[in-house]
């Protein structure tokens, strides 16, 4: 375990523990060994926090992806890149060089964590909205399973004000559900029609996820902040 990892983990546990009271299951659908990637629904900036917990009790060390910008924060920067977490070089022109980094990590064994949503939900009922397709071409340029990983409850303490409401301990569920088959799109060449296609599919998935543990059914169409127009904050797509 890398010196900066056991670091971040002795400091993450208690302060989770003292925030939030954890409900986790489908940890068994995680694989032990080899590269795979996990697709995660993003209500809160504290889901980062909830989900390294639960990947780490499954017994994998989870390795986040983030934009490159911020591990060039001194101090903040030399934590993250010691704990082997991974850039996205967003400003790149291309798609394939911007999760290079992410590629070469889950080929050589790691458990990637995504976002797919790229922020956290804009659904005025934090719902999963519609995702960036670099979960598919990670998936799909690197072979190995994608597992949803559903989380809820976290957006009651620290939401998208950014402000933590302080009301005791807070009660999170986590879930991993079943890999994601991608087989259809196996050998396909990586074009719009295909990313798209196979990021749905993973969406389809960590939607039903997060209804599960919500008790409640999801939207037919997800929320899509890109296509709002005069401000309407209801706008969905399919």
């Amino acid at each position: 375990m890398e010196p900066w990892y056991r670091l971040a983990l002795l400091i993450l546990r208690p302060a989770t523990n003292a925030v939030f009271r954890r409900d986790e299951s489908g940890q068994h659908h995680i694989p032990s060994t080899g590269g795979c990637v996990m697709a995660a629904n993003h209500i809160s900036f504290a889901d980062p926090f909830v989900a390294a917990v639960f990947v780490h009790d499954a017994g994998r060390r989870p390795r986040f992806m983030g934009k490159e910008s911020v591990f060039r924060i001194p101090v903040l920067g030399r934590i993250i890149r010691g704990a082997r977490q991974i850039p996205v070089f967003r400003e790149s022109a291309d798609a394939a060089h911007a999760l290079s980094a992410a590629i070469d990590a889950v080929r050589a064994g790691e458990c990637v964590v995504i976002y797919p949503e790229g922020t956290v939900t804009q659904d005025p009922d934090y719902w999963p909205m519609v995702a960036k397709t670099g979960v598919a071409r990670l998936a799909l340029a690197t072979g190995t399973p994608v597992i949803p990983l559903a989380q809820w409850g976290a957006q009651d303490f620290l939401g998208r004000s950014g402000r933590p409401r302080l009301r005791g301990r807070t009660r999170v569920v986590v879930r991993a559900g079943a890999p994601v088959d991608l087989s259809r799109w196996t050998g396909e060449e990586l074009n719009a029609q295909v990313l798209r296609e196979a990021t749905e599919a993973v969406m389809t998935a960590l939607r039903i996820l997060v209804g599960e543990i919500r008790g409640e059914t999801p939207p037919a169409l997800p929320y899509d902040h890109r296509a709002i127009r005069g401000g309407d904050p209801s706008r969905r797509t399919a």
